[in-house]
């Protein structure tokens, strides 16, 4: 299966928390206005040594630049199409995006989800895409609710325990 047979990646929501937002307009302007101009300084300096096709801090450098100005498109395009949530919905006991879910399962065991877009989520917080299969499943649902997900590994039901806004 080559490049092109693959299916394109889905698009992700362009949903995101006022904190996701904010990472991003700095780590755009951290990359514009400090790391590129360093990196470019760098590749100057080298490109004075001569030789270019055996300078590797040339080809390094030049290598980074293309790497930086990728990413410095991306967000800039990225950033136009957010739609940034700042409002706590109108029923605080209903999961709506940005809420902080708290779930107990079959077992009795406790997890606690943050439903954020997709450009901001952090396993290790619990922050979960709002494209996720989980956070699509509790989207909606009010506290008290019993939510089925259905995972890879099989079925598992949820009961929310609690709902909360930051």
């Amino acid at each position: 299966m080559g490049i092109r047979d693959r299916k394109p990646r889905p698009k992700s929501s362009n949903y995101i928390t006022p904190d996701g937002a904010k990472r991003l307009r700095d780590e755009l302007e951290q990359l514009w206005t400090v790391e590129r101009p360093r990196v470019t300084n760098e590749v100057a300096d080298a490109a004075a040594q001569g030789d270019r096709s055996e300078n590797a801090e040339y080809i390094y450098g030049k290598r980074r630049l293309r790497e930086i100005d990728a990413r410095v498109r991306w967000l800039g395009k990225r950033i136009d199409d957010l739609i940034v949530v700042d409002e706590i919905p109108r029923d605080p006991k209903k999961v709506h995006f940005g809420a902080w879910v708290t779930v107990e399962d079959e077992d009795g065991t406790t997890a606690e989800w943050r439903i954020v877009g997709a450009d901001e989520t952090e396993h290790g917080k619990g922050w979960i895409s709002v494209d996720s299969p989980v956070a699509r499943a509790l989207i909606g649902k009010r506290l008290g609710d019993d939510v089925t997900v259905i995972r890879p590994a099989g079925e598992m039901t949820y009961t929310i325990t609690n709902v909360r806004y930051a």
